[in-house]
């Protein structure tokens, strides 16, 4: 099934246009040969992409710097802008948020495959809500995420794999489900992991993952139009630039994001709460406020569900049933152990609105400005931006 979106809405992809690619990619320019569950060859990635070969490789992972975003705060990045011309855009999983991007990213797949859906969703063992990020209501990682990473690939081959992280992140269940593989160096700081990634690939030829969380934190809290984000977007930008700097000559440094984000619009926002078109026969909502899984409740008609929000919603969503939303592509190939956790109804917004649920979301939580997790072009696209040291 092809679905046709609204016009100026991105249908995610997991091919070689996307940011499932760039793992393998990596891992094609340190010449090992590799294919991941829904196909992507390493080499053919990296030929694909544009990457030359090189025997000591850095991913920065930018949580939240959208290509967009990135081009229109090009100012505040003189060193990413200076890539621009260069890179390439790639698109991201739906939904287009932390969970299911890292997963993407970090197995070469799709969130069908990894059962990384969204920031929560339903644990069909329990019944519950699980957090995906913060990993509550789940249990082994290596259970609910059972692809294997690209770095647990590289690792089982002799490669030096390391991510320099905070302490809270090593070993944590989002880290073991999306990232595993990799040694983990503790490092605080963005700036004491810039300077681990130095100290490492001058030690040795590997490749390292570098994560910086900071832009999407200031963008959630204040807007990505804000003076704030700005401010943390040029100290990323410096580090950045320190690391090329630091790094042995020859090394290759690309720089990608999961997900973008917009600026949400409070006078379209609803709560699924309180609104009766939205909560009838609605067991619990998962996802985000951009992209949502609507689990309806036992007995309840899931058809109708659907056509309840569709008719609430109007063009500020598309909702689609779960045979839909497999069908179209939107999760990629789906197993079977991945099904129950995709909502029922599966719901994307358009333009500035968001859907909130008060039971769960906290009124600070309902009024950040900055979301993301739909198909807008600014939550989609992100960037592959290539420099060689």
């Amino acid at each position: 099934m092809t679905q046709v979106l609204p016009e100026g809405l991105v249908a995610p992809a997991y091919d070689l246009s996307s940011l499932a690619a760039v793992l393998p990619a990596a891992a094609g320019a340190l010449g090992h040969e590799l294919t991941t569950a829904t196909g992507i060859e390493s080499i053919t990635a990296r030929q694909a992409l544009g990457l030359p070969e090189a025997d000591r490789v850095v991913v920065v992972l930018v949580d939240g710097l959208g290509l967009h975003n990135l081009a229109e705060r090009g100012g505040h990045a003189p060193f990413l802008r200076g890539l621009l011309a260069g890179g390439q855009s790639l698109t991201s999983s739906f939904p287009s948020t932390t969970a299911a991007g890292l997963a993407t990213l970090g197995t070469g797949t799709a969130p069908g495959l990894t059962n990384m859906l969204g920031y929560t969703q339903r644990n069909p063992e329990t019944g519950r809500l699980a957090a995906m990020v913060q990993w509550r209501e789940l249990g082994d990682p290596v259970d609910v995420q059972r692809e294997p990473t690209v770095f647990e690939t590289l690792t089982a081959r002799g490669v030096p794999v390391t991510s320099p992280g905070p302490a809270k992140f090593a070993g944590s269940g989002m880290t073991l489900a999306a990232l595993r593989g990799p040694r983990y160096e503790t490092a605080e700081s963005f700036e004491a992991r810039v300077d681990a990634t130095a100290r490492v690939l001058r030690a040795a030829p590997g490749l390292v993952y570098l994560y910086q969380g900071d832009v999407d934190k200031t963008g959630h809290k204040h807007g990505w139009q804000s003076w704030q984000w700005g401010d943390a977007l040029e100290a990323t930008d410096r580090e950045l630039r320190r690391l090329s700097r630091s790094v042995p000559r020859g090394t290759l440094i690309l720089v990608t994001a999961d997900h973008g984000q917009i600026m949400s619009d409070a006078t379209l926002q609803w709560d699924a709460a309180t609104d009766p078109a939205l909560s009838a026969g609605v067991a619990m909502i998962g996802g985000e406020p951009r992209a949502m899984h609507v689990y309806a409740a036992p007995g309840a008609d899931s058809a109708a569900v659907a056509a309840r929000w569709r008719d609430r919603l109007g063009e500020n969503a598309v909702v689609l049933d779960r045979a839909e939303s497999v069908a179209a592509g939107w999760f990629g190939p789906v197993a079977e152990h991945v099904l129950p956790g995709i909502g029922d109804v599966v719901v994307a917004m358009t333009g500035r609105a968001t859907v909130v649920d008060s039971r769960v979301h906290s009124a600070e939580a309902r009024a950040l400005p900055g979301v993301h997790g739909s198909l807008t072009p600014h939550e989609m696209i992100v960037p592959l931006l290539t420099a060689v040291a």
